[in-house]
Formats: structure tokens, sequence, C-alpha cells
């Protein structure tokens, strides 16, 4: 399946991406299916919107993609002013959940809080955004 996957970043004494704590399944950045019809652009703008209730928002570039299971993950580059520092998102998806959501230094090595698959994009975007 193709995947879009809205990168948001920030500059605060290093990079800093969008990322959030799933209730059930830890921690994650923004990522969805690409719906028929629908560009990798649409579709992140449309997960960012959905998953972190980010309406303001606009694609400006790519990080490439990258293969991850048996996906195809669209990294799309998103530009987003006045985000806060935190919040809560109560997404619809999957049931409804509260996504925490928080600013993760791109360059910290991500733990075990992270699933593999996360762990391989974000060492993705910020190989590229290097």
């Amino acid at each position: 399946m193709e995947k879009a996957c809205p990168v948001v970043l920030r500059l605060r004494g290093g990079a800093e991406i969008l990322a959030f704590r799933h209730p059930d399944a830890g921690l994650q950045i923004v990522k969805g299916t690409i719906e028929a019809n629908e560009t990798p652009d649409q579709a992140a703008l449309r997960e960012l919107w959905e998953e972190a209730g980010i309406k303001d928002a606009r694609a400006t570039g790519r990080f490439g993609s990258l293969e991850i299971g048996a996906d195809t993950w669209h990294f799309i580059r998103i530009q987003a002013s006045d985000l806060p520092e935190r919040w809560v998102h109560h997404c619809q998806d999957d049931g409804g959940h509260a996504f925490s959501f928080f600013w993760y230094p791109l360059m910290q090595q991500p733990d075990g809080q992270w699933h593999d698959s996360f762990k391989r994009a974000l060492q993705h975007i910020a190989d590229v955004a290097s």
C-alpha cells in the first residue's frame, strides 16, 4: 500500500519533528493510507488534519520515499505555523483515540517506545534532512 507521512519540522537548537503518543501503540509520527484519486500531498494534509487537528498547513516538498514492510511511505514536507509545544487531539480513526502531540529531536536515537517501522522512517528523514 501507498502511505503518506506528513513531516512537520521546526528548529529549536536543532531540528525537531512533530510526533505523538498513541495510547495503544507507542510513539509515532503521522502516517496514513493514500486513498483512490488522492495525491501523496493531499493524503499527507488530510492525515495531518485527521490525526493532529492541523488544518492550516501546506505541502512544500518531499523527503523521498521508503519501502517499509509491504508498504511504500512517501514523506511530504509540511509547513504549519503557530503550533503549540504540546497538545492532545481526539482522533476519530481507529475507534477514537486521544493522541498526545509533542516535538521530538530529529537527531535523537529513538528508543523502545518507537516501533521499528517508525525508527526506520525517522532515520530516513534525518538522513535526507541533514
